[in-house]
């Protein structure tokens, strides 16, 4: 049984890392090229995955952990309104549920 949990563990790492691969943008990654990095992590599973993880995932960026806005950066977007919160929305709606067409 603990054989069996040990290769659906080590089958869903190489999944995993597999998708990162193929989902990663092309530009982003590094060292070596993009189809290269597929064939090391396809042919090689456990090493490559590790691999890939270590020396060929894209970067992420330390300002995208912050969650402090940054001068220069945008502010952060604000949440889109309820069609309840809204005015405009309300007197429309009111407007039409009186037969004002």
């Amino acid at each position: 049984m603990a054989g069996v949990l040990v290769g659906l563990a080590l089958l869903a790492f190489w999944l995993y890392s597999l998708f990162d691969v193929i989902t990663s943008p092309e530009d982003e990654v590094r060292n070596v090229p993009k189809p290269l990095w597929m064939l090391i992590v396809a042919l090689i599973p456990i090493v490559g995955g590790l691999l890939w993880l270590a020396r060929g995932r894209p970067q992420v960026s330390g300002s995208a952990w912050r969650s402090s806005p940054q001068a220069g950066s945008p502010p952060p977007a604000t949440p889109p309104k309820g069609p309840d919160d809204d005015p405009e929305f309300l007197r429309e709606l009111e407007r039409r549920m009186r037969g004002d067409d």
